[in-house]
């Protein structure tokens, strides 16, 4: 490692679960020989994030570690394998370790496997939102066309991920109906030349799935709600119809009447981009990354509300907690 590098980092850091957590410094972490340093030029915080932080996240690490699943940043150290030398100095997009800390520090180790390499285009702000949301879009809207279905559904459409996934869909050629509980997402969705938007808290919510998901064919949707919402879909589809759940935004568990799955064939499966991550091979995962970037501003932007430094973190997690659907919250190491 550098000499040149710090003898510690400021590290936000979590000591215990549903506690908020604290700024710290640590010394830098050592490398493995396939691993590099990544010096953070910002993290998102993430709905996951705030999973992760309650306990409730399907990953947990031992405390203390730092959260944060991505970011972006420069890699300013590589281990000891030969083919990691031209990684140094490149910009990044970055995912967590499963072992250690995460992007919420001022460096962070991690396999280079975890790393996209940044196009010149892309800045550090919207290169340290790339991973999670638009892997989750392009891995959602795959599943569409691998299992031959006709049109989708979604739900929590005017979230940043949502939207991306009404970008993509379209460049697609997938139809789209988009499930919003507001008359304000509505008008997001009309802005963002959506087709096909409901609002599940009007009197004819029901119907209107129905009648719209039998005519267009929508067999497979994406819930990132969960609760009551998900078996609602269920009764609304086509009959042989899947919810693939990949979020919770309800924060209660998942409720289905079993005579949707015994006489009409309806499925209910999750959605998790670690798994995701783990199936998908290396070249695989940089050319999507770079088709990614390509249509980055077209499709796959994120809209930032606010930067917090490290130091005021728990300001930046109430301020994105009060407002969810009006961007994402980004947090940069002090200066």
């Amino acid at each position: 490692m550098p000499t040149t590098l710090p003898a510690t980092m400021q590290v936000v850091q979590l000591t215990e679960i549903g506690r908020p957590p604290l700024v710290v410094q640590k010394p830098l972490p050592m490398l493995g020989d396939t691993d590099v340093l990544v010096k953070i030029a910002a993290a998102p915080i993430n709905p996951s994030d705030l999973m992760f932080l309650q306990g409730r996240y399907g990953l947990r690490k031992p405390l203390p570690v730092a959260p944060g699943f991505e970011g972006s940043g420069t890699i300013v150290a590589v281990g000891k394998a030969w083919w990691l030398r031209p990684y140094l100095g490149q910009r990044v997009a970055c995912g967590t370790p499963d072992d250690g800390d995460g992007t919420w520090a001022e460096y962070m180790r991690t396999p280079a496997m975890r790393c996209i390499p940044l196009q010149p285009k892309v800045s550090l702000a919207q290169g340290a939102m790339l991973i999670v949301n638009p892997l989750t879009a392009w891995g959602l809207v795959e599943l569409s066309h691998t299992g031959r279905h006709a049109a989708a559904i979604q739900t929590a459409a005017a979230s940043s991920l949502g939207l991306m996934i009404v970008r993509h869909a379209r460049r697609m050629g997938l139809p789209l109906i988009n499930i919003v509980r507001r008359a304000e997402q509505v008008a997001i969705l009309q802005a963002e030349g959506a087709t096909y938007i409901l609002n599940s808290s009007e009197p004819d919510f029901m119907n209107r799935l129905a009648d719209l998901s039998h005519q267009l064919k929508a067999t497979i949707a994406f819930d990132a709600v969960g609760g009551d919402l998900t078996g609602t879909l269920l009764t609304g589809m086509p009959n042989g119809s899947r919810v693939v759940v990949y979020g919770a935004l309800a924060g209660d568990r998942v409720y289905v009447n079993p005579a949707e799955l015994i006489f009409r064939q309806q499925q209910v499966e999750g959605f998790w981009l670690s798994d995701w991550f783990r199936v998908t091979s290396l070249p695989r995962l940089l050319q999507i990354g770079s088709q990614i970037q390509s249509t980055l501003h077209a499709d796959f932007r994120s809209t930032v509300q606010a930067t917090y430094p490290f130091s005021r973190v728990n300001a930046a997690l109430a301020h994105y907690q009060r407002q969810m659907s009006a961007g994402k919250v980004l947090l940069v190491p002090d200066a």
